[in-house]
């Protein structure tokens, strides 16, 4: 049973790996990369590391997708912002 087990979740992280690297949307991405980490916690805990397990779960399911979508964020330039594209020289009262 186990066996079984550990086919089927070497399935979902194989899945969710090939799905991560066809998405071109970041946002997409760090969405799927939640669900590789969610997958690879229960490998982890099917084949009795319960340590590692609990650790990809804060990490890899929690905190690498959210500092993926917040930097998308930040990055993503607003409409109407003002910005035009052209870098302006650095200075003072330019």
């Amino acid at each position: 049973m186990t066996d079984v087990l550990i086919v089927v979740a070497l399935l979902l992280v194989a899945g969710a790996a090939t799905a991560a690297v066809l998405n071109r949307d970041p946002v997409r991405q760090a969405l799927v990369l939640s669900f590789l980490g969610l997958a690879l916690a229960l490998l982890f805990t099917f084949l009795q590391a319960p340590d590692v397990a609990l650790s990809q779960l804060a990490v890899g399911s929690a905190v690498t997708p959210l500092m993926i979508l917040l930097t998308v964020r930040k990055v993503r330039r607003r409409p109407g912002s003002g910005d035009d594209g052209v870098d302006k020289p650095a200075g003072r009262g330019r």
